[in-house]
């Protein structure tokens, strides 16, 4: 069930109610009777659970064999001994 954010025109109280997608809107505050606005609310956040929502997540084993080649090379020096990107921090 949808929660809908609604602020009253007259005395600017803020509530959350929830209804279902099919009930009427309110129409009047429970403080002051004045009549209600329905806001955009935002909603409940996105939450990714799984895997399958990171770049890497989805490759082919290839893939990454070939990155992972690719990250452990280096094409300046040849992958020497003396290469800062071999040094291990």
């Amino acid at each position: 069930m949808p929660t809908y954010e609604y602020e009253c025109k007259k005395c600017g109280d803020c509530f959350e109610v929830f209804q279902s997608m099919t009930a009427e809107p309110l129409k009047k505050c429970k403080k002051c009777r004045g009549s209600l606005r329905r806001l955009i609310g935002s909603g409940a956040g996105i939450i990714f659970k799984g895997s399958g929502f990171y770049a890497t997540d989805n490759r082919k084993a290839d893939y990454k064999a070939k990155a992972n080649a690719e990250k452990n090379s280096c094409t300046t020096c040849n992958n020497s001994k003396a290469c800062p990107t071999n040094k291990k921090s």
